[in-house]
């Protein structure tokens, strides 16, 4: 049995792959990130805190467990504080991708490395894994570095690139798309919501299959690992609202410009799912079976 060693293990996609593998026992699981456990049953899997900015802190948790693959879902992802603290950006987005790939070559460990359709500047969206990245904001840059180095490295490595991912667990650090036009809408608060960007949202527990699918079948190369349904944001909310029954009239639609957002976002990206699917056997849900998903999840 392998043993897979997750970064970030207490954000979103973090703890889906412990719920996925504490119920599975598909793999022995080694949960990692900084401070304390914030998943709710601590059984079926172990947990070592680990500051991914700190090399030694993370040689010696690695050297530690000596996994057989590691998949790093650590990162800054919010877009616009990447611009604003961009020193930080680098060392969580960049620097820590350097410390792991030292210690996967060392040991070797696969590297599965999560990344961002934000290295795309959203011209000629949906895109296939050759597509030549050109980012627009200083997250997607460091994004692009990340994977440069990795595919310099000696290490075996996947690269999952994953757009806009969506669910809910029972300790969230912080909301997405789906649960914030939710929540909005039922206190009947209206919302500005962009007309003129296209994405094509992740399900949180799509994400965590292929990242084992990706471990599973010891991938190497890139993949793209995103939803299968491409729409416009204002579309997304309106059939979150339209689900939950809830008043579209809440709903402003604007263009992105007028927000005046600190970090340049891509108008139309996507991705071609065809290599992953056949390759991985990744077989994503649609946007509305993954609304029913999130609605049974909230009734628990």
């Amino acid at each position: 049995m392998k043993t897979i060693l997750v970064t970030g293990s207490n954000g979103l996609l973090g703890q889906k792959i412990t719920e996925r593998l504490s119920a599975t026992k598909q793999f022995k699981l080694i949960a990692t990130s900084k401070g304390a456990d914030r998943f709710p049953v601590k059984d079926g899997y172990m947990y070592a805190e680990m500051d991914i900015l700190d090399p030694q802190n993370v040689k010696e948790v690695v050297g530690h467990y000596k996994p057989d693959a590691i998949i790093h879902t650590a990162a800054m992802t919010n877009v616009d504080t990447c611009e604003d603290q961009k020193e930080l950006a680098y060392q969580l987005n960049v620097e820590s991708v350097k410390t792991l790939i030292s210690v996967c070559e060392e040991h070797d460990i696969q590297l599965v490395h999560l990344s961002t359709d934000f290295i795309f500047d959203g011209a000629k969206g949906p895109y296939d894994e050759e597509a030549d990245p050109n980012p627009l904001s200083y997250y997607g840059q460091t994004k692009v570095e990340a994977e440069n180095i990795i595919k310099a490295s000696n290490c075996r490595w996947a690269i999952l690139r994953t757009i806009l991912v969506y669910g809910i667990v029972s300790d969230m650090s912080r909301s997405n798309i789906v649960l914030w036009a939710k929540g909005a809408l039922e206190k009947g608060s209206p919302i500005n919501v962009v007309n003129d960007q296209w994405r094509m949202p992740t399900l949180a527990e799509d994400l965590a299959d292929c990242c084992l699918l990706a471990v599973e079948k010891d991938a190497q190369g890139i993949y793209n690992a995103s939803g299968k349904d491409m729409m416009s944001i204002s579309e997304l909310v309106a059939r979150v609202a339209d689900y939950w029954k809830l008043d579209k009239s809440m709903i402003n639609e604007i263009s992105a410009e007028t927000l005046n957002q600190t970090a340049k976002r891509p108008v139309r990206t996507g991705f071609v799912l065809d290599k992953t699917i056949r390759d991985l056997g990744y077989n994503p849900h649609s946007f509305e079976e993954g609304l029913i998903i999130l609605d049974q999840q909230l009734k628990k």
